[in-house]
């Protein structure tokens, strides 16, 4: 029922399609790709194509209701946290991972080149746990 107000409250209408990829995107902090979310909703309905995940996650990140992430030079990644908030990216694997922390950045008027800011992303890449191991 969450799923299907949300979709409402974006107005979309909630197919089961658009119910399946919402549902795959809850709570999901591993900032999937348009092809994992279709390896994932396609296990439950098999005869879904790939344009329907990629267009049904274009029109929620139109919407606001998710986030579309191009920190990955090789595919777009999408978040489901729509609070402004930053990312840390493992130059190994890729992981990514949310930073909620608020940084200040006053960008001088001169480096504006006449741009009105409107919001700013800090992006830190390192090593994960994981790939830190290795």
């Amino acid at each position: 029922m969450k799923m299907r107000n949300k979709c409402s409250g974006m107005g979309l209408r909630p197919t089961p399609q658009r119910l399946a990829i919402l549902e795959c995107l809850e709570g999901n902090r591993r900032h999937p790709s348009a092809e994992e979310i279709y390896g994932t909703v396609r296990k439950r309905y098999p005869a879904m194509s790939f344009a329907t995940v990629y267009n049904t996650l274009q029109a929620l990140v139109k919407k606001g209701g998710i986030v579309e992430l191009t920190i990955d030079p090789g595919r777009r990644r999408y978040d489901p946290d729509t609070e402004p908030h930053n990312h840390m990216i493992c130059v190994l694997c890729g992981r990514v991972v949310d930073v909620h922390i608020n940084y200040s950045l006053d960008l001088p008027r001169d480096a504006r080149q006449g741009f009105r800011v409107t919001g700013s992303h800090v992006e830190f890449h390192g090593f994960c746990p994981e790939c830190k191991r290795r």
